[in-house]
Formats: structure tokens, C-alpha cells, sequence
């Protein structure tokens, strides 16, 4: 009997739980682990969604680059005819030349490459809420790369030889002899940031206004998301050389001043606002200078030339290229 009450004990004694104690330590330290397991997903989660903001602001500003880069390159190509000064019909331009934009802003071909130091100048009215009030124009006029095809009408053209060319919107007009000359659609651009995009009040995009068929203007968004656009242009003051020797702001251009490169900045931002980031750098480029203050409004027409600090919670990339003109000596 003895022997039964102790084996019963014993079998009793390994049937108890956990004591009070044990199961504390084993609830604190799942916990911990749940903890840790947490923190280790919130801490990818974070990581992932800022890799893929700084993606999404390289291939912004990379798509702007490849749009503005072709254009600004070949500035002043006039077909087979070199320079803007041996082209006819620019004055009076011709019918139909669309003029909403400025009664030249379509046919100024001497003025291949233009642009304005933060101020929107264009006479017709920006996209949405207005364009951002210190960021720099640029405008692009040349021929097309490819030979037009298609209506002689409803567009405007450059028909030219290697001696002279014309501005015309009906070709059947200056038809050049088979193997003598060659016809291209004038290409105007007038590159802007407005305020707005089509996606979103308040989200920042480049935009330009483009000729098109009809012939008419046409305000185009190249992609949401550039905040600021800043230019310089580079100058041979002979004209003789091209070479740049020295970069200017465009309202510090000066007559007779050959323009053979465009350095060119943008500053893009994310589309939202990122919880816990402020974005407290101070950026210094083109125009922009410490030196001149620090401002956190690009749209506060006095400080121009300020540094931008926006301290605010979208992440931003900045960007510049420097990009030579291949026509740059044809006048």
C-alpha cells in the first residue's frame, strides 16, 4: 500500500502545470519576440517605402531629362539650310500662325533658344492654379529631325536648301526641285513648372507649351512631380568658337552672345508627404544662393534667387545636366 501511495504521488507531482512564475517568463518572452518580429516588419516596411520613393524620384527626373535633352540639342537645326538668319516668312509670319502664346512666340526663329529667370512670361495662362512663381522658362525652336510628311496645309514648315529656307504652313508654295531640298515641321516648345498637375492640386509637373497641327498651341504635361526648374546658359561672346566661356542667367544674356550650351537643373519631389521625415536641406543651384537668403515658398516672387529650404515632409532629388548645342554656330 505503501509503495502505491508513492507511486501515486510522484505521478501526481508530474501532472502539475506550469507554476505561476514559468508562465510569466514564457509570456514575456514571446512577447518579446512578437516584439522583435514587429519591429523587424515595420522597419523593412519603412525601408522599402523609402527605396521606392527615391526610385519613383530618379525615374522622374530621368523621363524629364530625356524629354528636354533631344529638344535642347538640336536648337537651331533648320533642315539642310544652317542658321535661322537665312530662313524667309518669318515676318509677317504666315496665315495661321497661332498666336495665344505671344504674336511671335511661334515664329521668332532668330530666337532659337530663349528663356526667362523666375518669372512665367508666356501670354497664355498656365496650366491649373498658375505656374510656380520663381521657377525658370525655356523655349526650343527648330525644324524637326525627320522630313515632314503628309497635307501640305494645316502645319507650319521649314522648307530649305543649302542656301535658304522659308517658313511656310502650305508647302505646295516652296516645293524644292526633286534632290534639292527638303521639307521639316517647325517644332516650338515653351517649357514651364506649374503648380499644379493633371493627377493632383497641388503636385508640381513640367509642362510645355507645343506646337501643334492645325497649326495651334497645345499646353502638354510632361511628367507630375518637378518642382523646380532652374536654366543657365552657356556663351561663346565671339560666336567664333563654340565654346562656353562662361555660364549666365537668361535675363543676363547680352546682345550678340552666342548660345552653346544649357546647364540645366530640376528639383523633383514625391507626390506625398512621408510620416516622421522633414525635409530641412538647404539646396543651392542655378540661380538659387545662400548668399541671397533662404526661402521655404518657391512661389514668392521676391526671393528668386534665395536658397530653397523646405522643411516640409516630401523627400526631393536634385538633378543637373549640362548639354552642348550641336547648331549652336549657325545664326
Amino acid at each position: 500500500m505503501n509503495v502505491s501511495r508513492h507511486a501515486t504521488r510522484r505521478r501526481f507531482a508530474r501532472a502539475q502545470g506550469l507554476s505561476l512564475i514559468e508562465l510569466l517568463v514564457a509570456l514575456a518572452i514571446g512577447a518579446a519576440l512578437i516584439y522583435g518580429a514587429t519591429k523587424v516588419y515595420v522597419d523593412s516596411r519603412g525601408m522599402y517605402e523609402v527605396n521606392e520613393t527615391a526610385a519613383r524620384l530618379q525615374e522622374t527626373a530621368r523621363y524629364a531629362l530625356s524629354v528636354l535633352e533631344p529638344d535642347i540639342r538640336m536648337s537651331n537645326y533648320w533642315g539642310l539650310v544652317k542658321g535661322a538668319g537665312a530662313i524667309g516668312g518669318q515676318t509677317p509670319p504666315p496665315a495661321g500662325t497661332p498666336t495665344k502664346c505671344g504674336a511671335t512666340f511661334a515664329s521668332d526663329l532668330m530666337n532659337n533658344i530663349e528663356g526667362t529667370d523666375g518669372a512665367y512670361t508666356f501670354a497664355c495662362a498656365a496650366f491649373g492654379n498658375g505656374a510656380v512663381e520663381t521657377a525658370d522658362t525655356l523655349t526650343i525652336r527648330r525644324a524637326a529631325v525627320t522630313p515632314a510628311s503628309g497635307p501640305a496645309t494645316g502645319r507650319l514648315r521649314i522648307c530649305s536648301t543649302r542656301l535658304s529656307g522659308e517658313l511656310v504652313s502650305d508647302t505646295s508654295t516652296c516645293t524644292p526641285p526633286p534632290g534639292a531640298g527638303q521639307i521639316n515641321d517647325l517644332i516650338v516648345n515653351g517649357y514651364y513648372v506649374s503648380r499644379d498637375s493633371e493627377h493632383a492640386v497641388g503636385l508640381p509637373a513640367l509642362r510645355r507649351h507645343q506646337l501643334i497641327a492645325g497649326p495651334d498651341l497645345e499646353d502638354v504635361e510632361i511628367i507630375p512631380g518637378v518642382e523646380d526648374m532652374q536654366i543657365q546658359f552657356g556663351v561663346d561672346p565671339s560666336g567664333l568658337n563654340g565654346t562656353a566661356r562662361r555660364y549666365v542667367d537668361p535675363d543676363e544674356l547680352q546682345a550678340g552672345e552666342q548660345v552653346v550650351s544649357v546647364r540645366i537643373w530640376l528639383l523633383v519631389r514625391a507626390e506625398t508627404p512621408e510620416v516622421g521625415f522633414t525635409d530641412d536641406k538647404v539646396y543651392e543651384y542655378g540661380g538659387r544662393d545662400e548668399d541671397n537668403g533662404i526661402t521655404a515658398d518657391l512661389n514668392d516672387a521676391s526671393t528668386k534667387t534665395a536658397a530653397y529650404k523646405p522643411e516640409d515632409g516630401f523627400r526631393r532629388l536634385l538633378v543637373s545636366r549640362t548639354i552642348q548645342i550641336r547648331n549652336a554656330l549657325g545664326t
